[in-house]
């Protein structure tokens, strides 16, 4: 398969990297190491960033999604909210790319398992080079998701905390994928063809306002770690575990906002707290 690259490398003002507050980002993941482009430091901010900024995709109430370096940050870093995979991703390829990294920007299109149905291309994913190899990073996806880079290779494979990966070429597009109880589950393909942020803009646009779209009128919220991810769809709150000994429950439109912010670690602000309470209680009233 070609490799179509796009040095970004330094500052580039096309994706707002110079607008970044590296120290600031730094702070919010508690990160005090190195800022040198080698591979620890890349292992090291990838793992901050997955245990200090959480997941969310709130499609209740809202009409775009910022994707700019500057709102990103506003959110994300000053504001110390959580956010979806084009914020964390499109943030950490801006921190990379301060760091001295090169790295592109690609979308992917999310199987979640399904192999032969194709989705639109909803996903954000890095292509990193340090110490001169390729990795692919990703501190967005939220449960399925990478705890560090993986090399970027056919067949390759990483382990963290009892949860594994493994990275394919099938010819067509590279495919990632996690290991199940009943063996390798395809998370997401890409392609490495170049993409822009009108691209991204798009469809962050389409994930947030279409009806097709699987976030609109929910909350899906995430936490990952080495030991448990704790992923929560509207009322349903799962914790899955390394040795796949899972617990999946059903919970009250009003233990919600209480489980995104202390069991999720998610700052939600008050008005949007209010929206997505009165939307799930109207849904369920709905449904009954």
């Amino acid at each position: 398969m070609t490799i179509t690259s796009v040095d970004d490398a330094g500052t580039d003002p096309i994706w707002g990297s110079d607008e970044l507050d590296l120290d600031a980002y730094l702070r919010r993941i508690d990160y005090d190491g190195p800022r040198s482009a080698t591979l620890d430091t890349l292992r090291a901010v990838h793992r901050g960033h997955l245990a200090t900024i959480g997941f969310i995709a709130d499609g209740i109430d809202r009409d775009q999604l910022p994707i700019d370096v500057k709102s990103v940050q506003d959110k994300l870093v000053h504001g110390a909210e959580g956010g979806s995979c084009y914020e964390h991703n499109l943030l950490f390829a801006a921190v990379l790319t301060r760091l001295g990294f090169t790295v592109t920007r690609h979308l992917a299109r999310v199987r979640r398992g399904n192999t032969t149905d194709i989705r639109f291309r909803s996903h954000t994913a890095l292509l990193v080079e340090a110490e001169g190899e390729r990795y692919l990073a990703d501190v967005g996806f939220g449960d399925e998701g990478p705890l560090e880079p993986i090399p970027y290779r056919h067949g390759a494979t990483l382990e963290v905390g009892g949860w594994r990966w493994r990275l394919d070429d099938d010819g067509e597009e590279w495919v990632l994928r996690s290991m199940h109880a009943d063996g390798w589950f395809d998370v997401y393909s890409f392609t490495t063809e170049a993409q822009y942020p009108i691209d991204f803009e798009v469809a962050a646009h389409f994930s947030m306002t279409s009806p097709r779209s699987v976030f609109i009128g929910h909350v899906v919220a995430m936490r990952v770690g080495p030991d448990e991810r704790v992923v929560l769809r509207d009322r349903i709150l799962e914790t899955r575990r390394p040795d796949f000994d899972d617990e999946r429950r059903l919970i009250a439109v009003d233990e919600i906002v209480p489980t995104l912010r202390d069991v999720l670690g998610l700052t939600i602000p008050d008005d949007q707290a209010a929206k997505i309470t009165a939307h799930l209680h109207r849904d369920r009233s709905a449904r009954q």
